[in-house]
């Protein structure tokens, strides 16, 4: 087994640097608003104190009373990369598919938007050295169209099959008598069940029901390999990005969810954070420190496991932040 040092790039320091004097202006800019409760003010500091530093933007983001997550549709095409030996990344800055390579073919999870297969999924394949052929099972991890949207169009040209969860099948299902979502809805192929692994080749991925955003969000759990050594990786896959839009008998179904999935991962020993929503979780200057790591440096991704539990801590704190802007916390 490879042994990496704990000695970083000085890029990585650089990087490491300027991310941790933008903590410290963001500190100083902090400011509450006047009419945030006592018992608000206190939810927020403990899910300041859950973020440290480390988690800084996912509380910035998810504490806010309302996030600006602009338009999916018109964020930044990011540049495709390779994550780890046998996982890939491709989307935009907003919404993103990962491809997980195993000894048979390949697992997507998610299928990004419809109408951008062809100007998003697959040139990013193909700058990956992937085929789209090649692509056996696309797992989707909630039922909106920012996710299963391109999933119909890998059935009908690449045999692909499709997995959901069968709460979520069901929100597809109604949702089919809007305009144009006949032709859009992938047809039902999988049902994913609670800690039923899902298994291609060499591969398994294990999904973990986790209702809030959606009747059937799902969070998986696998393994991923940085040349000798591997690594468990954890995609909570239903991410609230607005909570101010969720009941509150929603918001605390998904803080339920969270735990759920915290005692899951806690298990299983996760150290690798991913997000299908990547917009507070420090993805672009960890692509960035990717790029310039060197072979005997620790790997950006990788943040152990205090730092995974912490992060699902954020979600979950953040969400009684707005619990108790409601009164209901």
């Amino acid at each position: 087994m490879r042994t990496r040092s704990k000695r970083k790039s000085p890029i990585q320091t650089i990087t490491s640097i300027i991310l941790t004097l933008a903590v410290f202006q963001g500190q100083a800019q902090e400011t509450s608003p006047p009419s945030e409760s006592a018992e608000t003010l206190s939810q927020l500091s403990i899910a300041r104190e859950k973020a440290g530093t480390d988690w800084r933007a996912a509380y910035d983001f998810l504490c806010a009373p309302a996030p600006s997550v602009g338009s999916p549709h018109q964020s930044p095409i990011i540049e495709p990369a390779q994550i780890f030996d046998n996982l890939f990344v491709i989307g935009r800055t907003g919404t993103v598919v990962y491809a997980l390579q195993t000894s048979e073919g390949i697992i997507l999870i998610d299928a990004g938007y419809r109408g951008q297969e062809e100007s998003v999924l697959l040139p990013g394949l193909e700058a990956l050295g992937l085929q789209a052929e090649d692509i056996k099972l696309v797992i989707i991890a909630h039922g909106h169209r920012d996710h299963y949207g391109g999933a119909r169009y890998l059935q009908e040209n690449y045999g692909a099959r499709v997995a959901l969860a069968e709460a979520d099948w069901a929100v597809i299902d109604a949702a089919r008598n809007s305009q144009d979502e006949e032709q859009i809805a992938p047809n039902k192929d999988i049902v994913i069940n609670e800690s039923e692994p899902m298994t291609l080749g060499d591969t398994e991925v294990l999904p973990v029901l986790i209702p809030g955003h959606t009747p059937g969000s799902i969070g998986l759990v696998f393994k991923v390999q940085d040349g000798d050594t591997e690594h468990t990786a954890a995609l909570f896959g239903g991410t609230i990005l607005i909570a101010s839009r969720i009941s509150s008998e929603g918001l605390q179904q998904y803080v339920d969810s969270v735990t759920h999935f915290s005692e899951i991962t806690s298990n299983m020993g996760a150290t690798v954070e991913l997000q299908n929503h990547p917009i507070f979780d420090n993805m672009p200057a960890k692509l960035a420190a990717l790029k310039t790591r060197q072979d005997d440096s620790e790997h950006p991704f990788v943040v152990g496991e205090a730092a995974y539990q912490n992060y699902l801590g954020v979600i979950s704190e953040c969400t009684n932040v707005e619990l108790a802007r409601r009164g209901d916390l």
